[in-house]
């Protein structure tokens, strides 16, 4: 056989390679070349493929739908894939592509699987430009059960708690961190609870953060993406409430000139059902769980500065803006006419039922709007009335008769890691509403379970502390509340 090299010139006389082995010559060549540019571009690929920021965390959960919130750096596609538990072959996949990039430099990405399986448990995985990610927890989800007109409401069981301070030193206020523990934050993603409620001061925004559009977004992205929360985030679906400092600067109103700003962070960061209405910005929503119905309000938007003087206006000193205000009475008549609800839990920043202001930001600053609120309760019949509270750095149970023959509950939870505010604990030391052995000026988060027979129906309010101590054990009966 005769050998050819690359460049030989052929002459007259000489022998020639046969069409057929040059043909097949060029084609290796072609081949050669493609496979240098596949092995280049994977490699490229590889070295810009995004990464995982902070996440999952679970929302809003429904009966035919679910939210998974994750927030990546730098990828150009992030996919989940997400199938029945014990079925690979549902498989169902989500991409997102021309991810936005927040002013800290993040990219929010949020899925919202629909037509899911009613009362199913899911399992899923994650993608970031084609790399699968690894988690050291179960990742799964789950949808709601039908159970109405059809069998007893189900018992379930969620977390509240308020006041989530994490230590940065180079920007926090000079001499000991205000951020007492973590641990608070490890036991509940233990509890087992079926969700979790955050009550306002879910992270607290410092000097460096309030006063710039950066400075939210990253306060918002620093706090999400702390090791310590990841496993809470990922065990169970999570819904919010904002209080002062995770809306603005410290006791912050309407005036706020970032409130718009804060509002896109706050949809950006958590998982709500919806965030306000047409027209009325906000963070209010409402959802049902079991035969509980869960109000969230937002008293920082509208909010009328505590110490304006209520005689220098010419309308209400409001908390939560006239449009809210009226939305909450309409959403208690909902609830109250609806025939598979027992409870009606009423989330908001500040306390509601103390008469004592001071250094904490109470309804006490709004006694009109409070007295309507009560009354409209009291007139409607409008039972099984809990409100849920935090702002104060401590704990406590307390329960006020608003007629001769009617009570509601307030539950207030808090500290989860900040400081205790010993401030406000001798300034309500002589509340006459606060029921007795439910003060905890620590560290703490409250497990509330409903549970019982559909004709008596119960909360019992566990009080948790940051040693895993049972700090006090409350049970309130509907029939209490009727």
């Amino acid at each position: 056989m005769t050998n050819y090299t690359i460049g030989t010139v052929f002459q007259p006389g000489v022998a020639k390679p046969s069409p057929c082995l040059i043909v097949a010559f060029m084609k290796l060549m072609r081949l050669a070349v493609c496979l240098l540019s596949s092995v280049v571009c994977l490699l490229s690929s590889a070295s810009a493929a995004g990464s995982l920021v902070s996440g999952p965390m679970l929302g809003h959960e429904a009966k035919r739908e679910a939210f998974l919130w994750f927030e990546t750096k730098e990828a150009q596609s992030v996919a989940l894939d997400y199938w029945v538990a014990g079925k690979p072959e549902t498989k169902r996949t989500l991409t997102q592509t021309n991810l936005a990039t927040s002013p800290a430099g993040g990219q929010i990405v949020q899925f919202r699987p629909g037509l899911l399986e009613v009362g199913a448990i899911y399992e899923y995985a994650l993608s970031i430009d084609g790399v699968k990610q690894t988690f050291p927890f179960p990742t799964t989800f789950k949808t709601k059960t039908l159970w109405e007109w059809r069998g007893p409401p189900p018992d379930f069981k969620f977390i509240f708690g308020t006041c989530a301070y994490f230590n940065e030193p180079a920007v926090d206020r000079p001499g000991p961190g205000y951020g007492k523990t973590m641990e608070t934050f490890r036991l509940m993603g233990e509890s087992g609870a079926d969700f979790m409620l955050w009550g306002g001061d879910n992270w607290y925004t410092r000097e460096v953060d309030f006063d710039s559009v950066s400075g939210l977004w990253s306060r918002a992205q620093v706090t999400r993406a702390l090791p310590e929360l990841r496993r809470l985030f990922a065990a169970m679906p999570h819904y919010a409430v904002w209080d002062d400092h995770d809306y603005g600067s410290n006791d912050s109103n309407k005036s706020f000139e970032l409130k718009d700003e804060s509002l896109k962070v706050f949809q950006a960061y958590w998982g709500n059902p919806s965030y306000g209405e047409a027209g009325h910005p906000g963070v209010y929503t409402k959802f049902m769980w079991g035969d509980a119905a869960f109000i969230l309000m937002d008293d920082r938007w509208y909010r009328d500065d505590d110490h304006l003087e209520a005689t220098t206006l010419k309308r209400m000193k409001t908390e939560y803006g006239e449009h809210q205000r009226e939305w909450l009475k309409q959403s208690l008549l909902a609830a109250q006419n609806n025939e598979q609800c027992t409870f009606k839990f009423v989330a908001t920043g500040g306390q509601v039922i103390t008469d004592f202001g001071g250094h904490s930001e109470t309804f006490a600053y709004y006694p009109e709007e409070r007295e309507d609120l009560l009354q409209f309760i009291i007139q409607h019949h409008i039972t099984g009335v809990i409100f849920l509270s935090g702002d104060v750095h401590f704990t406590e149970l307390a329960r006020k008769k608003i007629s001769d023959t009617q009570w509601v509950y307030e539950l207030t939870s808090s500290p989860m890691s900040s400081g205790v505010d010993t401030r406000n604990i001798t300034e309500h030391t002589a509340d006459p509403h606060r029921m007795e052995g439910t003060l905890v000026p620590d560290q703490n988060f409250c497990v509330l379970s409903v549970t019982g027979p559909k004709n008596d129906r119960a909360v019992v309010i566990t009080c948790i502390d940051k040693q895993g101590a049972t700090r006090f054990t409350k049970t309130i009966k509907a029939s209490e509340l009727k």
